[in-house]
């Protein structure tokens, strides 16, 4: 049995006096002409005087998110999408039911008012009420305006609420649509094509990730929610789709902290005849737009650093900037026995199924990641953690490959991709092999992508990005769960 405050069932009360009038408590269609920002910004500028002559009306709809009731005239204001807008009613204007109908309304209801703009003598909008139509009657009362919903969980866990209260997080909520907006613009532009690919999949592939499994009864078999788009969508460019991306859900059964969530959006481009220069302009030019579709400038302040976001990113062989951190250069030959030594003196644990490359990547990890702020792009990483690039013909050690980088954060990943079948059926046995030594991210053999190869695959630059990091960047965001509308949550207690 449900129980409720004095304060819901006082409101209970009032949803009968509603309908006992004769009016739907929780209302119908309401046409609307104007949103608060548009109106607020076109009569801004107007003196107070000049809207005595005027006659200039809107229709509006919102949420009351304050009340000041005042014998035969009260105040009020609602907030809709854009912001938010003061009413003045008066039983003169509207007449004596109507006016009592106002007077069962509380703060949190949504209402709709047509009436005259106007401007108060201390110079505000407002747009004075002729009509007045209730349309919903909340149930609950919405937090104390100043210390209502401060738990952050309880942000995340009601959303809903969080919109209504937190103009910040509206900000957002509007921010994400229009960055991938701007991305697919950007795209579209230079004749990229959007796609779909399956989001249920029987082999594990593109990425290094654990998966989420689930059985699909009808075919009683085990199938994994995608951990990456790349395998679908480079055999879209072996059917001739020669410039392709998806922007869609991944999910990778991992930790949460202030960057990941398991459930999380990308966007992953592919380019025949393309490489990994192609991918780096590309991948510059869109963050770019991005940032100044967005905001107007290219220039971000993000966790204390003030970062530009022109394009021009610097370039630097990961190779290279572990050198300029620890003064080691993995560029000399070097035994796997020397790199473990050198591990073990810097501290870095070394795991069974480690092999050179995943030695020096794990010194960038530690030493070099975090030193990284202005944009970056990080390229030549070794080819045992690149399974699905191509190698480097000056040193097949290393891929071509690069890692989008800012204030020590990944936010892109791009290569000059693999199109050899010989070559991609070694990689992929490799890491069957590292799987059986214990790396749970290993991908699993594909051999139908093989086969697709076969049929040949041509040269071609791809790129994915983690499209949630890149609202934060832009946004300003801390965590991840600001710029996702419904993030993961602890079970509640």
């Amino acid at each position: 049995m449900r129980e409720f405050t004095e304060q819901e069932l006082v409101r209970r009360e009032k949803v009968e006096a509603i309908r006992n009038l004769g009016i739907d408590p929780f209302g119908h269609k309401f046409d609307i002409t104007a949103f608060s920002k548009d109106i607020k910004e076109q009569y801004e500028s107007v003196e107070h005087d000049a809207f005595e002559s005027m006659t200039d009306t809107a229709t509006v709809a919102g949420r009351i998110m304050f009340i000041r009731k005042m014998g035969k005239a009260s105040f009020f204001t609602i907030q809709d999408k854009l912001g938010s807008i003061q009413i003045y009613i008066s039983i003169n204007d509207v007449g004596e039911d109507v006016y009592n109908l106002f007077k069962t309304a509380d703060i949190g209801d949504i209402v709709g008012v047509h009436g005259k703009i106007m401007k108060t003598r201390t110079g505000e909008v407002t747009i004075k009420c002729l009509e007045y139509t209730h349309l919903v009657k909340a149930l609950k009362p919405l937090p104390e305006k100043f210390h209502g919903l401060t738990d952050v969980e309880e942000r995340y866990r009601r959303r809903y609420v969080d919109l209504i209260m937190n103009e910040d997080s509206r900000r957002v909520a509007f921010a994400r649509p229009k960055i991938i907006r701007s991305i697919q613009h950007y795209l579209d532009n230079l004749g990229y094509v959007e796609v779909e690919t399956p989001v249920l999949g029987t082999i594990l592939g593109g990425a290094a990730a654990r998966p989420f499994v689930t059985h699909h009864n009808t075919l009683d078999i085990d199938m994994y929610l995608r951990i990456a788009t790349e395998l679908s969508l480079k055999r879209l460019l072996v059917g001739g789709m020669d410039a392709v991306y998806e922007i869609g859900r991944l999910f990778r059964n991992e930790g949460m902290d202030k960057n990941h969530n398991p459930e999380f959006t990308t966007i992953e481009v592919y380019k025949a005849f393309s490489d990994l220069e192609g991918m780096m302009d590309l991948t510059e030019g869109l963050v770019s737009n991005a940032a100044m579709e967005l905001n107007g400038t290219y220039e971000v302040d993000f966790r204390g650093q003030h970062i530009s976001l022109a394009p021009k990113f610097k370039r630097a062989h990961m190779v290279d900037l572990i050198k300029e951190q620890t003064g080691i250069d993995f560029f000399q030959d070097m035994s796997l026995e020397e790199a473990k030594k050198l591990a073990e003196e810097h501290e870095i644990v070394v795991e069974d199924h480690f092999s050179y490359g995943h030695i020096v990547n794990a010194f960038f990890e530690k030493y070099v990641e975090e030193t990284i702020v202005e944009p970056t792009f990080v390229y030549g990483h070794p080819v045992e953690i690149s399974p699905l690039a191509k190698k480097d013909p000056k040193d097949p050690r290393f891929t071509l490959r690069f890692e989008l980088f800012i204030l020590g954060s990944e936010y892109a990943n791009a290569f000059t991709e693999l199109n050899d079948p010989i070559d991609q059926y070694e990689r992929f046995e490799n890491q069957l092999k590292e799987k059986e030594l214990g790396n749970e991210e290993a991908n699993e053999m594909d051999l139908d992508f093989v086969e697709a190869l076969e049929y040949g695959m041509p040269p071609a630059g791809g790129m994915g990005m983690g499209i949630d990091r890149l609202v934060m960047l832009l946004t300003g965001s801390e965590t991840i769960r600001e710029v996702i509308l419904f993030p993961t949550m602890k079970k509640k207690d």
